[in-house]
């Protein structure tokens, strides 16, 4: 199973001065990231102040010039509410720069700043995306290309450049939990990226069911139909200091979020539960979250890819960075001896 990380390179980190420290240190983890073995890191985009991924292909170039193996990836971007012509050749001329270490994860976004700051009406949120999947998948598999749609101006006969170092930039789904967005990425044999951050992991299995079945109805391979699982997490020497350094931060983030979202507060009992055997979250040492990614895997018939989401709970960067080392050195042989 591969082992990554994600950021929304967050403001939340303590001892930050300001966005200029925020970036840094974010690159400093990625090239960490990448010494320490892990899979793949993967930036998100928001457009919200308390987040600083709002240009996440800037940030990736900065990460390809300083790693070596690492893939990176973006987590996701928001296509519903971007050109999909400007995204491939954003990705593309990251893959070149990288030689071939870039992927894609495109989903519509867990906010939606993104569609009144770019002129689009939220109203479109579905039509949108699929139109611009379309296109994408389209630019993809073709350098000269013909399209017309709703939302964008026609192409006619009109090249796209540049062409990706790899013979295609590896496409991946984001998604949340609806039903019709697992059968859509089957249909389309594309792997699926999915965002797990509360609640039971093993509630998805139905879902993920789904899209296999959708996948091999469409004649997809098995091999074609990936499953990537996005988690919230922290890993530490020790389980109770794991919980200690993550849970006012994690509880201050899920509260004020909840605001928005009429959610209720977060509790210490809820994060109990949420850290517990089935549980969402993954916090504690590296054998405990070892067991529970593979448990985790198990219960949704076998994950290729598992990305952690570590700087939403206000952690400084010290912390971040050994959580990082304790993945690479204990936790990931841990997930890999299980495996072989």
């Amino acid at each position: 199973m591969e082992i990554g990380i994600d950021s929304f390179a967050s403001g939340t980190i303590k001892n930050a001065v300001d966005g200029a420290d925020i970036l840094e240190d974010l690159l400093t983890r990625i090239e960490q990231a990448d010494q320490a073995g892990l899979s793949s890191f993967g930036i998100g985009e928001h457009h919200r102040r308390e987040f600083f991924d709002s240009a996440p292909a800037i940030i990736l170039a900065a990460a390809a010039a300083r790693t070596k193996q690492i893939r990176l990836t973006s987590a996701v971007t928001v296509l519903s509410a971007a050109d999909p012509v400007r995204v491939f050749q954003e990705f593309a001329t990251l893959d070149l720069i990288s030689r071939g270490r870039i992927e894609l994860v495109v989903g519509r976004g867990s906010f939606t700043e993104s569609f009144p700051l770019f002129g689009f009406n939220l109203q479109d949120y579905d039509a949108l995306f699929l139109e611009k999947l379309e296109l994408l998948i389209q630019i993809q598999n073709n350098e000269k290309l013909t399209w017309s749609g709703k939302f964008r101006a026609p192409l006619h006969n009109q090249p796209i450049y540049p062409r990706p170092f790899q013979d295609t930039l590896p496409l991946w789904i984001g998604v949340g939990g609806t039903p019709a967005s697992f059968v859509r990425a089957g249909t389309l044999g594309l792997p699926l990226m999915i965002a797990i951050i509360g609640g039971e992991t093993r509630r998805f299995r139905g879902l993920v069911d789904m899209y296999r079945e959708a996948g091999r109805q469409a004649g997809h391979s098995p091999e074609q139909l990936k499953v990537g699982i996005h988690s919230l997490g922290y890993v530490a020497n020790d389980r109770e200091k794991a919980f200690a350094n993550y849970y006012p931060g994690y509880a201050e983030t899920v509260t004020r979020i909840g605001r928005e979202r009429g959610w209720p507060p977060m509790t210490a009992g809820h994060f109990e539960a949420q850290v517990g055997k089935n549980g969402a979250l993954l916090v504690g040492e590296p054998e405990e979250v070892a067991d529970k990614i593979i448990r985790f895997s198990e219960d949704l018939g076998g994950v290729s890819r598992f990305t952690f989401q570590m700087d939403n709970a206000g952690l400084t960067h010290s912390q971040l960075m050994k959580s990082i080392e304790l993945i690479g050195s204990k936790m990931i042989p841990l997930v890999n001896n299980y495996n072989n």
